[in-house]
């Protein structure tokens, strides 16, 4: 791999311009935030803003610009006007040096510069930042989305509330110092599946009439909570045994703290970088663009247009290596349990136990109502499900938190994907959404290929709802299908359309809810 000099790295995707110079180390550092004097940033007057400061911040740490060997800048995902503005002097700097440009995905960057600050090697990532709310792992040369948020970023939905409650941009700091000294009420907690969505929580806590230190607590202690359950869920389905927090929203205390909660609680290394890190800054922009730039990669200005949706995924990562986990997410420990991200199933004697378990890091009456709920309604809907024709365990007793029910032995679908197991999954599933069941987290690990008659067997209902809905049924497709794209993306394509096949065969609504999972898969995560 070629060593490369100082590379100048160029960050505006939003309201902070940033530049900063990386070798071996970063050198140096430079940034200057947009503060809109009332409500959100404006995409245009932030354009403004970085045109205007662009001089000056580049200028401040570019002496010597000799010794400059590649000029990295933010290619997306962000606001198009302050994309296009860092653009076109990122283009007018490479020129005029007569160096190499390299456009460098903002998520990616935060990951990147994430990982090189604490030493961490190949974690699950919550990025958590003002328009993005992601759960990234690296998988077969792409850094994968294992979830994310349905409809707008945990930063975004905060300001959303502070807005509302007249507190200054940005909104995220003054609540979290309000909830230092606020107490806990239920609000609205929506997590489907691997994804979560924050719209409704917003708007409940904006209605509120409880006090604002009570309402600023409870609105941290619920996102926070969906966020490191996708996340604790990931952890589980890889198998990997780190997780990084990165993004602006990431300088949260108490975020911090129930990632680390979680993380002990799961035998995972937590590790967060310096705050200087963690918001969007150039550095993060310079370090990747060198990672980039030493493995061949580069951009050619005709080619270097900027892209507001540009996601994580479509990064061809040619720097990282695959990382081998000795955790295996399926493996039955020696005590005869396996532990999945929500309990910990026992097996005695041709029989399965699940129990959820406490997690320390929510709210202690969140946890009780959250294990309370899921375990009655599993019940209630793998009985449903199985009334409908859908291959399930059968139950015998249940609890408050447990559920005891026949032993299924076999192959998870994750461990043995083939053409002919996906249609077989299609014509189970179809036949589940006939019965108007959505399962609500439908990922391969929750299929088993039975090795009594070779069956799709399907377990895990603590996520499931009863609805009519198309776009429920749509989301629990999208999540199948996110989980055939990250466990297995050569051949994902022919695994979904294998998928496709079966689902058709057994449920008359399929092409409605085909469609609506492509609406799904295409709407703006960005916003």
């Amino acid at each position: 791999m070629p060593e490369f000099g100082q590379i100048l790295g160029i960050e505006g995707t939003a309201w902070n311009l940033s530049a900063a110079l990386f070798d071996r180390d970063l050198l140096a550092l430079c940034s200057r935030p947009y503060l809109p004097e009332q409500g959100g940033i404006h995409p245009r007057e932030a354009a403004q803003h970085h045109a205007s400061a662009m001089k000056e911040v580049i200028g401040s740490i570019l002496k010597q610009p000799d010794k400059v060997t590649g000029i990295a800048f933010s290619q997306g995902p962000g606001l198009g006007p302050c994309l296009r503005t860092v653009a076109t002097a990122a283009r007018s700097l490479a020129l005029a040096l007569n160096v190499p440009l390299i456009g460098v995905n903002h998520c990616v960057a935060h990951v990147e510069i994430g990982s090189w600050a604490t030493g961490c090697r190949d974690p699950i990532v919550l990025y958590a930042s003002g328009a993005n709310t992601q759960v990234i792992g690296y998988l077969n040369g792409r850094y994968r989305i294992f979830g994310e948020t349905l409809d707008i970023g945990i930063g975004n939905a905060l300001d959303k509330f502070a807005r509302a409650k007249n507190l200054p941009h940005p909104g995220g700091p003054l609540i979290e110092a309000q909830a230092k000294s606020g107490k806990y009420f239920e609000l609205p907690y929506t997590v489907k599946g691997m994804d979560l969505a924050f719209s409704g929580l917003v708007s409940a806590a904006k209605d509120s009439k409880k006090p604002l230190a009570d309402v600023c607590a409870s609105l941290q202690e619920t996102a926070f909570a969906m966020c490191v359950e996708v996340t604790e869920r990931a952890l589980s389905l890889t198998g990997k045994c780190e997780v990084l927090l990165v993004g602006g929203v990431g300088a949260n205390a108490r975020l911090q703290e129930m990632l680390k909660t979680m993380c002990e609680e799961r035998d995972a290394q937590f590790f967060v970088p310096e705050r200087k890190y963690l918001g969007d800054n150039g550095a993060m922009i310079a370090y990747t663009g060198k990672l980039m730039l030493e493995s061949g990669q580069s951009s050619a200005i005709e080619k270097s247009q900027v892209n507001p949706s540009f996601r994580s995924d479509e990064v061809e990562v040619t720097w990282k290596h695959e990382v081998v986990c000795d955790a295996d997410p399926g493996k039955i420990s020696s005590d005869g349990q396996k532990r999945g991200a929500e309990a910990v199933v026992s097996f005695r004697n041709g029989r399965a136990i699940k129990q959820r378990l406490t997690k320390q890091y929510r709210a202690p009456s969140l946890d009780r109502k959250l294990i309370m709920e899921r375990t009655r309604a599993e019940a209630r809907l793998i009985h449903a499900a199985r009334k409908g024709g859908v291959p399930t365990p059968i139950m015998i007793d249940i609890t408050h938190d447990s559920i005891v029910m026949e032993e299924i032995t076999g192959t998870i679908l994750t461990c043995a994907l083939t053409e002919a197991h996906c249609e077989e999954a299609g014509r189970m599933v179809g036949r589940l959404h006939k019965a108007c069941i959505m399962h609500g987290d439908l990922t391969t690990s929750n299929m088993i290929l039975s090795d009594r008659d070779g069956r799709c067997v399907l377990i895990d209902f603590g996520l499931a709802q009863a609805t009519s809905e198309i776009e429920q049924r749509g989301v629990d497709i999208h999540v199948l299908f996110q989980t055939l794209e990250s466990t297995n993306p050569q051949k994902a394509s022919v695994f979904k359309s294998a998928f496709i096949q079966g689902y058709t065969q057994t449920f008359n609504q399929a092409a409605d809810v085909l469609t609506r999972e492509h609406e799904i898969e295409l709407r703006g995560r960005y916003l």
